[in-house]
């Protein structure tokens, strides 16, 4: 019975322990909401300018109405003779392609959020090789189109520059035959002369607008795809990551070769071409946390945050580091924080003789919580590492006053403050360390479970429980 006061604190404690786990679980949802909020930012610059693009083309689009006869029975049983007009179409993908350009970053402010949008200035250039048109008895070929899908027509700015075979041709909105397989634009090509396209070059100028990524679907037999910016924090994705790059502080580049042989591009095209559900250029938004520059082809279909039916080229124009994963990760610490201080306390409390009342553990507690809440209202508003520090002043300066009182003494309360000072000072570093933040948060608990089990080596448990009024 002599130690049942002492288990009677350590339970009361305990459950002051758990009862701070309510805040701090709203504190998280909190957080969670406001990320959110910025997702729904996103889409609203997304509807009102243009989501992120996906590039797919050009391909040379022979459309055609082929009447068959058959031979069938009507309901009498008497033979008869049906007539049917199908329609369908052939399509042609490029032998060499060539993409270059430049994604221009800007920014759109939703509130108190910003979105990240570009405009692509864009240079394109694809060979054909002749394509020879099936003589089939009843066909009869249509004119040949040069298609071009993107996931947002809006994001076109001003008048393209198209031309096939130096001869300027006029796009149109819309995909013509793939109309309902991908979105885009198009423009009529010369009608072909006897049963075969001739070989053709297009060469294309134009400028696209689009909201955080950019994909470029490698559908030729070799592709040379070039892109370069002036933001200093992309992000490689998609099915291949570039052969060469240069991320630097004004900007970067990235340089990409790739093989039909080493890409499913074409048949991917093939088969949804030819089931004629969904769309190719879909591309949906989803929010982007981390602050990787480069991610494994087999991470995700897209780390970028975008979901593609087609491999493609991904790169995204992100922040180096998102407030919402910094705090998220922060707030994952809030029960070590309080563990280890009320730990402190207790041993406080136990080895000076110093009583210490539950509703002062509480009010200590939700001190160490407010300052999740704190961190996050500032950081949306100025950069993280001052909010952080703002933040951890506030309420370290706020418990050395409160525990002055309740330690009776500047010095102990000043001891206390150092302490938390350490706690913050480590927890900073596990955020801005990312890669070695388990091998840290191992260390430093094991050395603050090593210093517990020193000072209170010689402690005799049952004398304390004895002693507790």
């Amino acid at each position: 019975m002599k130690s049942f006061k002492l288990l009677l604190r350590f339970l009361t404690v305990g459950g002051l322990v758990l009862l701070l786990l309510i805040p701090l679980l709203m504190i998280r949802g909190t957080i969670s909401d406001r990320e959110q909020y910025q997702q729904q930012a996103t889409e609203r610059v997304s509807q009102s300018m243009a989501g992120p693009q996906q590039f797919i083309g050009p391909l040379r689009v022979v459309p055609y109405k082929e009447t068959r006869v058959a031979d069938t029975l009507n309901a009498a049983g008497k033979p008869e003779r049906k007539t049917e007009v199908v329609e369908g179409y052939l399509y042609q993908t490029p032998k060499t392609l060539l993409v270059q350009g430049s994604l221009k970053p800007d920014t759109r402010r939703i509130g108190i959020y910003d979105v990240r949008v570009f405009e692509w200035q864009a240079g394109v250039q694809a060979g054909f090789e002749p394509l020879e048109l099936p003589a089939v008895e009843g066909r009869v070929y249509g004119e040949p189109t040069l298609v071009i899908g993107l996931a947002d027509v809006r994001g076109v700015v001003g008048s393209p520059d198209f031309k096939v075979d130096g001869r300027p041709v006029a796009m149109e909105s819309g995909t013509a035959s793939l109309a309902g397989r991908m979105s885009g634009m198009h423009a009529g090509l010369p009608q072909a002369a006897g049963i075969a396209l001739p070989a053709s070059q297009v060469i294309a100028n134009f400028r696209l607008n689009g909201t955080q990524a950019l994909g470029i679907s490698p559908i030729a037999d070799s592709n040379r795809i070039t892109i370069g910016s002036t933001w200093p924090h992309p992000l490689f994705g998609g099915s291949f990551l570039p052969n060469r790059k240069q991320i630097r502080a004004d900007g970067f580049s990235g340089d990409w070769e790739i093989s039909s042989l080493a890409s499913s591009a074409q048949s991917q095209l093939g088969e949804q071409l030819s089931e004629g559900e969904g769309s190719l250029t879909r591309r949906s938004l989803r929010s982007y946390r981390g602050d990787s520059k480069e991610l494994s082809p087999a991470a995700a279909p897209s780390p970028s945050g975008v979901d593609t039916e087609i491999d493609s080229v991904d790169i995204s124009l992100v922040d180096p580091t998102d407030v919402y994963t910094q705090v998220d990760r922060a707030s994952k610490y809030g029960i070590l924080f309080v563990v280890l201080t009320f730990v402190a306390f207790g041993l406080f409390e136990l080895i000076k003789r110093l009583p210490i009342h539950p509703l002062q553990y509480l009010l200590v507690g939700l001190a160490l919580a407010i300052f999740f809440l704190l961190l996050l209202s500032l950081s949306e508003h100025i950069e993280f590492v001052k909010a952080y520090l703002i933040s951890a002043v506030a309420c370290i300066g706020l418990q050395f006053v409160y525990l002055s009182g309740v330690l009776k003494s500047w010095l102990r309360a000043g001891g206390f403050a150092v302490m938390l000072t350490t706690l913050y000072g480590v927890l900073y570093s596990l955020l801005i360390s990312e890669d070695n933040a388990l091998l840290m948060g191992s260390l430093l608990l094991f050395g603050i479970l090593a210093a517990i089990m020193w000072i209170t080596r010689k402690v005799d448990w049952y004398e304390l429980g004895s002693s507790l009024r």
